[in-house]
């Protein structure tokens, strides 16, 4: 019998923003795991003493020395590598969003599934401290039955950016950029939506990629509304939830993507904690009171996936969870393009392994 390694040794494919601000620092946090290879053109090695930089994607999600790769390459080729390191029989974990299509996640799911190896995706916001709050909010009741959801990622970005996401090309805007995020925090908390009807516009002056995002989810009395804009200046709610019981408003944003892009190591003083509480309004006495929302914590993430590997957990995100998101994602797309409601597309066999 082979012994495992004392760390599970993984491959970064891409070092741009993703990488440089989120996988690596946290890949790095978590003990068991060893970041061995950076597939990038980039200089890392400033970043990154002692890993090994490779220029090629390919050789890096085959690499003989890896038994985890993380993908973090653009959106368009998410799918390709992770066939590739599939096939090669490493473990994976792909960036939001999975895919580019449904088609893509289903065939990337059944070959995870033929080659008994692990397919995940990064959907780091599931450890918001924001949305941490509202799980716990809406599990506890104190909003009585929630008929209510909206859900908001609002920046102030007039100018548009020389960079892929806001280009025109396959995977590139908005919707593909924040949706996954809105969509998985979305499903966690209600389950799969009945139908979805998505509105998606290119906003600004001489935008190639779409810049806005408006989409409802229905679950019948239930209504849930995801928004995605740029040219937000303030004075937007994160969450708005209203419930036969009361409502709560929550304003700000997980301050962990902050310290990070400042440089602060994963679970330093202060990391993951709120400084803005939301607040409840009791519709029975129309009193007002702060509510704080736990710590937040990226690094769960990882940390549940080195138990996944070692077969101590299950996977955190699971292919199954994936396709969801991105049946909504696709749909949403095909729905703004018709301008009507459509059903979500996921089949009986997807239902369940989901639920």
């Amino acid at each position: 019998m082979v012994a495992r390694p004392l760390s599970i040794p993984v491959a970064l494919i891409g070092y741009g923003f993703a990488s440089r601000t989120f996988h690596a620092p946290l890949i790095r946090a978590i003990s068991g795991l060893e970041l061995a290879v950076v597939s990038s053109r980039q200089k890392v090695l400033a970043d990154l003493p002692g890993v090994e930089v490779l220029n090629d994607p390919t050789a890096a999600a085959t690499h003989p020395g890896v038994e985890l790769v993380v993908i973090a390459s653009p959106n368009d080729t998410h799918a390709p590598l992770a066939e590739v390191a599939l096939q090669a029989g490493k473990h994976v974990v792909v960036d939001k969003p999975f895919t580019l299509t449904l088609d893509e996640a289903r065939r990337l799911t059944e070959l995870a599934s033929a080659q008994q190896r692990l397919l995940s995706v990064f959907q780091n916001r599931r450890w918001d401290s924001d949305f941490l709050g509202v799980r716990a909010l809406i599990k506890e009741g104190r909003l009585g039955e929630v008929l209510y959801f909206e859900s908001h990622f609002d920046r102030y970005l007039p100018e548009i950016r020389s960079r892929w996401r806001e280009q025109a090309g396959p995977g590139s805007g908005l919707w593909y950029d924040l949706g996954p995020h809105l969509v998985d925090q979305a499903l966690q908390l209600f389950g799969l939506p009945m139908t979805v009807t998505g509105h998606l516009v290119h906003q600004r002056p001489s935008a190639q990629a779409v810049d806005w995002a408006h989409v409802v989810l229905s679950y019948g009395r239930l209504q849930v509304v995801l928004h995605a804009s740029m040219l937000a200046a303030g004075g937007v709610p994160r969450f708005t939830i209203h419930g036969m019981a009361g409502s709560w408003v929550k304003y700000g944003l997980d301050t962990q993507e902050d310290y990070l892009r400042a440089g602060q190591r994963p679970g330093s003083p202060g990391w993951g904690e709120d400084p803005i509480r939301g607040s409840v309004h009791d519709g029975a006495t129309g009193k007002v009171s702060e509510l704080p929302a736990p710590p937040g914590d990226y690094r769960q993430y990882y940390a549940g996936l080195r138990e996944a590997l070692l077969g101590n957990a299950p996977n955190p995100v699971t292919p199954a969870q994936a396709v969801a998101v991105m049946a909504v994602l696709e749909t949403a797309m095909q729905s703004a393009a018709e301008g009507r409601t459509l059903p979500l597309p996921l089949t009986e066999s997807e239902r369940r392994l989901w639920n």
